[in-house]
Formats: C-alpha cells, structure tokens, sequence
C-alpha cells in the first residue's frame, strides 16, 4: 500500500506495543504516529517512528483523557485521525468517553459493558464457558479476603484481576502473573502484592503444565460490518527470562502451518456473536491432550503483535481499511516469520524445543527474523539505545533459570 495522504494515527499507550504498532503504520503506509499517554516507557525513546509524543500524567481521569486528547486533534494537521488503544486501561477508557470523541476521531471500540464482558479475566471466563471453550479452573479472591480453600491443586497462578489498575503499582518483585508452589508460597504472594499497593481482587488459577512451547496467542480484528476476516495464530518459542518480563513472550513463531483453524474459528465466532469491535488479543496453552485452554482476552493487540507484521498481517492494514477507507477487512496472506524482544542468544539459549528452534533459526537466516524494537531507518542513537537494552537483559537474566 502507498504512503495514504491524510491519515494520522493517533495511538493511546507509551510501551513497546505502541512501537509495534508505529512501526506498521510507518511500514504500510509511511505516517509518522503520534502516541498519547501517561508516561513514556523507554521502549519509545530515540524513534523515528513518532512525530510526537503527548505525556500526560493525569490522563486517566475521563475529563483529561478526553480534554487532551481534545487538545491533540486541534494540534494535527486535518486529516483522518484514528485512534487506536494499545493498553486495557486505555481501551475502556475510550469506550467509556466514545461519544465525546466520535467527531474528533475514527476509531473501532465496542461500548464499556462489551469490553467488561470480554476484557476482563472473570467476564471472558463466563463468555468462554456459555461458548463450550475451556479455561483454567480459577477462584476470584477479593483483596483483603484470606486465601479460600480451593477446588483444584498446585501450583497456583495468580494474576491481578484489574490489569489497568495493577499496571500503575511499583514494587520490588512485581510480576504480570505469578507461580505459587504451595500454600505458603500462595500466602507470600498474596501479601506482596498487597504491600505493592494493589487494592483490586486477584485471580487464583489452576496451573496448566507444559513448557513455553505450549503457549500460544492469536490477535483478531473485527471490523465494523461485524466480521472478523484478520486474525493470526503465534507459536511461542521462549516466555521473557527477566524478572518484571515474566508473563510476556520472547520470541514467537508466525506460518501458515501453525495456525490451528478451529481455534481461530472459534475465537472469531465469540466476537463476532458478543458484537465485538475492533482488535483482540488471546492468550492460551495446550493441555498435556492437545486442547487449547483459553487464559485471557486483551481488548486490544498484544505486546508481541507485532510478530504479525512480520509475517506479513500488517496491524496497520485493517485499521486502514475498516475506518480510513470505509471498506471491509481483507484476510492477511501470511508468510513465515520469528519475531524476538529478547536477545537471540537467549532463545537459543532457553527455547524447551529444539526442533522448533532449528525451524526458526533457518528462517532467521534466511532473512525472516524480526527483531521488535529496531525498525529500519532508524538513526544512531536509537541502535545506541537498543544496543545497551540487548546488553542489559543478559544482566538481567536469573543466574539460574
């Protein structure tokens, strides 16, 4: 596609997966984003990507969100604004304040109870159980509330039940999500988290074992006729080794042979039936029998969605479709790709499966490698910049893993 005169992204997050999604925008059709936000996470600094970068530490109060944001389309040149959520937080955000922005910008957002529904860990649970989907066997625990008796054995993962509310905690040892071996370990995390500054519920699930190979995600798009036609499956080859990584991927492997069609069948039908809009993003695993156990539904892409990109679903082309041109999405024609945040010697280091890592590392070779915070064209002080980040995630590491 041609550089598209007119159209300006607007992205709402200042993490790696506004990155991504400036990376393709810039590679689809060469706009520069402009990305909106709290606070700027050094995944942005040094970019060429961003013509602009608005950080505003109050934004999430709905009357600054949508003020700012207000402020920001006054400042652009006139155009097509998209707006496009890259954090939950943000996503309900904006499906709180969608008309006050509907004439402001174009975006796709179902309405709050849509994404309360889907985007929260106990609304997807109960979508997912009426659809006939397994998830894990999970007990909500209130914050303050001891720790029940629960209907299923060890180890135990713990996650924060209001990821937009969690993101904001600072503390030694926060983690995305949690193992707790035992009782005690269960006790222990808990009350961390707790001293963290945490107030929500947090999810106690069942843990499903397997190695990280296991893992899968599959970011969707449903346009505005209702359809979902984008949707890409990811194999994982590595989860992050360092400790606040823990939760994300590494390095994930994208082909046309690895896409599990009666899943993506599947999760495109529980959009579709529960009037989705927009991006989705599903995180899974399959069981010791080979059946996909459904984690969660981020109402937005995914942290490593750009993996997409790379294998030729462009995050930006549906966007550019369903709310630049008015017209209905087109399936992405895939090709074989591996995408990694973390350093190559570290996947090839830690990846459980050797197979999948010699399939990957001949595509790297053949120049289908992807690596997810360095776009081309980028200038000297960004590769100095991801250079001492590639560094300092060996130093990272736990010595022992």
């Amino acid at each position: 596609m041609a550089a598209m005169d007119g159209v300006l992204p607007v992205l709402l997050g200042g993490d790696a997966n506004v990155y991504g999604m400036a990376r393709s925008f810039y590679e689809e059709c060469g706009v520069r984003s402009v990305a909106v936000c709290r606070r700027a996470l050094p995944a942005l600094a040094h970019t060429r990507l961003l013509r602009r970068v608005v950080e505003q530490p109050r934004l999430d109060g709905d009357a600054v969100f949508v003020r700012t944001l207000a402020e920001t389309a006054r400042a652009l040149p006139a155009g097509r604004r998209l707006l496009v959520p890259c954090d939950d937080g943000y996503a309900m955000q904006l499906a709180r304040c969608r008309t006050q922005l509907g004439s402001l910008y174009r975006f796709a957002c179902p309405p709050p109870e849509t994404v309360e529904k889907l985007g929260t860990k106990t609304g997807f649970a109960a979508v997912c159980a009426a659809a006939g989907l397994r998830t894990p066997q999970g007990v909500t625990l209130p914050f303050g509330a001891p720790v029940p008796e629960l209907p299923f054995g060890g180890p135990v993962i713990v996650k924060p039940a209001d990821p937009a509310a969690y993101q904001k905690c600072r503390f030694a040892g926060r983690r995305k999500v949690y193992l707790a071996k035992d009782r005690a370990a269960l006790a222990r995390t808990v009350e961390a988290v707790g001293r963290g500054g945490y107030r929500g519920a947090l999810l106690l699930q069942e843990y499903i074992p397997g190695p990280d190979t296991a893992l899968g995600v599959v970011n969707a798009y449903c346009g505005a006729d209702g359809r979902v036609r984008w949707i890409v499956q990811g194999q994982v080859l590595l989860q992050e080794t360092t400790p606040e990584g823990a939760g994300n991927y590494a390095a994930l492997l994208v082909e046309p042979a690895r896409q599990d069609r009666a899943l993506l069948d599947a999760l495109a039908a529980l959009l579709e039936q529960n009037g989705w809009r927009g991006f989705a993003n599903f995180d899974f695993k399959y069981d010791r029998a080979g059946q996909p156990v459904l984690f969660e539904m981020n109402p937005r892409q995914g942290r490593s969605s750009y993996a997409c990109a790379a294998a030729g679903a462009s995050l930006a082309r549906p966007l550019l479709e369903d709310l630049a041109d008015r017209r209905p999405v087109t399936a992405p024609a895939l090709r074989a790709a591996v995408w990694h945040t973390a350093p190559w010697g570290v996947v090839r280091r830690f990846c459980p499966d050797r197979r999948l890592l010699r399939r990957a590392a001949a595509l790297r070779r053949r120049g289908c490698g992807c690596r997810h915070l360095l776009a081309a064209g980028e200038g000297p002080a960004r590769y100095l910049w991801y250079g001492l980040r590639q560094a300092g995630y060996w130093r990272k590491m736990p010595r022992r893993r």
